[in-house]
């Protein structure tokens, strides 16, 4: 009997010793997941890499990354965020999906774009960072952060208005470029969420001054351990949580299937088109060049858009894409 006791002690003390190894074990994990994946907030940016790329192919629609600070661009908006929260992007650096940036198919990362959503008027400032969106002929894939501050995260997709900050993309070129491509700069001290009023001007018009503007304290984001930094350098590579609101414009979607120089092409197209929908033919100018835009429209929503640029694509059309004006 005794000699059973001492077993089943000697049984429960190696229980209790596995038991322990297994936590420290599963504490070692945490640790180490914890040192290489950003937290829940925001962590310290990285300035990543200069980068734009060759040329590239995705779904048999080809893409060609290029500097083009004059971009100006209108259409459909998405967002990704838990599936890719810690993973590298297009550039290098360590997705946050509580960061302020974003995906484009073609700018250079990294860029500063002015973001508007054209339903509700709410604009906000990201830096691009990565590539897509691809699918559905979205035209940028803004962090969740940035979706959350547009007022669009919950319904998935959005109108907007996206333009290239010049000046300050060419300076985030130059310090990616520079040599701090991989350095920590400590976003702002006290980050604010404001909210302003603003003309917002048409495509290819002048900015206006803002009307009025009202500021909150934001969400404590992570902060850092590293020395002072420029602010104005750290509101470049981490841009902040600061909503514009501008005046709303009536917009359309459409999606168009081609734009040609001779109207006869964008007739014989509309003849092709007729099956599917209203088609309509449009005249755009385009630096000195005109052009005829065939154009299924206008949809009555994101849906019905992304429905007929399936058709559209499905049939050969690879340049078709949704457009908002």
């Amino acid at each position: 009997m005794k000699a059973n006791g001492l077993r089943g002690g000697a049984v429960l003390l190696a229980l209790l010793g596995m038991l322990v190894g297994c936590a420290e074990t599963e504490l070692a994990v945490h640790n180490a997941k914890r040192l290489q994946t950003p937290p829940g907030a925001t962590s310290v940016p990285q300035a990543g890499s200069y980068k734009v790329g060759k040329p590239y192919q995705i779904a048999n629609v080809w893409y060609y990354p290029h500097e083009d600070y004059s971009y100006d661009e209108s259409g459909i908006a998405s967002w990704y965020g838990p599936g890719f929260h810690g993973k590298r992007t297009a550039n290098g650096e360590i997705y946050d999906q509580d960061a302020m940036t974003a995906a484009h198919r073609t700018l250079p990362m990294p860029s500063l774009v002015q973001v508007t959503n054209l339903e509700n008027g709410r604009s906000v400032r990201v830096r691009v960072n990565d590539r897509g969106p691809y699918a559905h002929g979205r035209i940028i894939d803004m962090s969740k952060r940035a979706a959350d501050l547009l007022g669009f995260a919950g319904q998935g997709t959005a109108k907007v208005r996206v333009q290239v900050l010049e000046p300050e993309s060419r300076e985030l070129a130059m310090l990616a470029s520079g040599g701090t491509a991989g350095g920590s700069i400590a976003p702002p001290a006290v980050p604010v969420e404001t909210v302003a009023v603003q003309e917002l001007p048409p495509p290819g018009g002048a900015p206006v001054q803002t009307a009025a503007v009202r500021a909150v304290p934001s969400p404590k984001q992570g902060g850092s351990d590293a020395g002072p930094q420029d602010p104005r350098v750290a509101s470049l590579v981490s841009p902040e949580p600061v909503v514009t609101q501008m005046r709303v414009r009536r917009t359309q979607i459409y999606v168009q299937a081609g734009a040609f120089t001779q109207v006869a092409n964008a007739v014989r197209l509309r003849a092709r088109l007729v099956s599917l929908g209203d088609v309509q033919i449009s005249k755009a100018l385009v630096g000195n060049d005109s052009f005829y835009r065939v154009r299924l429209g206008p949809m009555a929503d994101v849906a019905q858009a992304d429905l007929a640029l399936g058709r559209l694509l499905g049939n050969g059309f690879n340049d078709a894409r949704v457009v908002v004006d």
